[in-house]
């Protein structure tokens, strides 16, 4: 047995298993999955619902009634639980359960010219335009940190398109894909074109809790175009908010924010296993919810304190770039398995870092486990209580601080 587990850990010290033609494989499979149960959803559909009876893309059915609110000229409507449920049931039937609508009023500015399209058409479009930006983001940061980025573009497309958190955003009609490439974009223009990329940093406002570590690197850092841009960005969405939707839906939005943490965060209206965090690990495991918030709070603080060392320190912009991406989902209360499109941004760059100074010690298992998790993450946790995306999340941000501390000289050896 002894000897079993030496060659396992010795397997996942130097990652040998992870070859290009084994990624390319894996990918391609994976990929091929994926559209085949996505053709099975389309084919088993009864109108708007799939097998189930469930809206097609479960969670855009939220972002769809919200819309219609705001072409209604009732946009506070979205932030009634009682009217967006009834929303919901009038478009898809009386048996359709809760979705709800937890974000910031200046997501109305795309929800809102979606619902002027029919359910599907609007769906197919948000997928489809957010899934583009992703894929055009993933390339462009690809071949700011890269060499050879010619040579590898197909290979970082498909692997881009197959990670399986893709499937899991896919399904849910969620936003990762437009989190995933705001953050790919700001990073991929944050040296050449610091204007450009804090509007992109700005934009992240319509998802505000992945968006608090990225002042207090760029401030850390000295980035004041960056921080400028993407204050300048972030008022000038949410002043146009108010002029399209009136300065009441604020207050009406941090009304339903209290509303919704109570009933998604402390009485776990989503599901724990569903979200990938400190808070929801302790909740799953039948910890108080003082002792949640606590964990939480220094976890955020650590990993707030540790990007600053890192994007203080000589590392590559490649290891700090990825230690945001994966130090913004560690530090929400509120994060979940489709949200963990933000780990490809950070796969990529790590990638790149490791083929340009080699790979230390676990490092490309750990790049395996973040890659592939997604999938797992929710039926894992449900299952057994063991929170894998978290697990993993912690290990990579872990690895990330250690290979952008480390002596340049020692990785070009490792």
């Amino acid at each position: 047995m002894s000897r079993t587990v030496s060659r396992i850990l010795f397997l996942l010290r130097d990652g040998d298993f992870l070859t290009r033609e084994r990624a390319r494989l894996w990918a391609g499979g994976f990929l091929v999955a994926f559209a085949a149960a996505i053709l099975f959803l389309a084919l088993t559909a009864h109108g708007l619902n799939d097998y189930k009876g469930r809206p097609l893309g479960t969670d855009f059915s939220s972002f769809y009634a919200a819309g219609t609110f705001a072409l209604d000229g009732v946009p506070s409507a979205a932030f009634d639980p009682a009217r967006q449920h009834e929303q919901e049931r009038a478009s898809f039937g009386e048996d359709t359960p809760y979705y709800a609508w937890a974000y910031p009023p200046v997501f109305l500015l795309v929800a809102a010219p979606l619902a002027t399209l029919p359910y599907v058409p609007a769906l197919l479009v948000w997928q489809l335009a957010t899934l583009a930006l992703y894929l055009a983001a993933m390339v462009w940061l690809w071949r700011r940190t890269t060499r050879d980025a010619a040579a590898t573009d197909r290979i970082v497309l498909l692997a881009a398109l197959a990670f399986p958190a893709v499937f899991v955003n896919l399904t849910h009609g969620q936003n990762g894909f437009l989190t995933a490439a705001l953050f790919a974009a700001a990073l991929a223009a944050l040296d050449k074109r610091p204007i450009l990329a804090g509007l992109f940093f700005g934009l992240v406002a319509y998802k505000p809790q992945f968006g608090l570590l990225i002042p207090l690197v760029l401030a850390a850092t000295g980035r004041w175009r960056s921080f400028a841009a993407a204050a300048v960005t972030s008022l000038a969405l949410a002043a146009l908010t108010t002029l399209l939707f009136g300065a009441g839906i604020w207050h009406d939005f941090f009304l339903a924010l209290h509303v919704g943490q109570t009933s998604i965060l402390d009485h776990d209206a989503v599901g724990y296993d569903k979200m990938q965090s400190v808070f929801a690990a302790i909740r799953l495991w039948g910890g108080a919810i003082d002792l949640a918030y606590a964990a939480q709070a220094v976890t955020t603080l650590g990993v707030a304190a540790a990007l600053v060392v890192l994007w203080r320190s000589p590392a590559s912009m490649e290891c700090k770039g990825a230690g945001l991406c994966v130090g913004a989902l560690l530090a929400t209360p509120f994060c979940l398995d489709y949200d963990m499109m933000l780990l490809a941004p950070a796969i990529a760059l790590l990638a790149a870092d490791g083929r340009a100074r080699g790979f230390l010690p676990y490092e490309k298992s750990v790049l395996a486990a973040l890659w592939l998790f997604p999938i797992a993450a929710r039926g894992v946790a449900g299952a057994t209580h063991i929170p894998l995306g978290l697990i993993a999340m912690a290990l990579g941000f872990a690895l990330v601080v250690r290979r952008g501390l480390a002596n340049q000289s020692h990785l070009a050896t490792a």
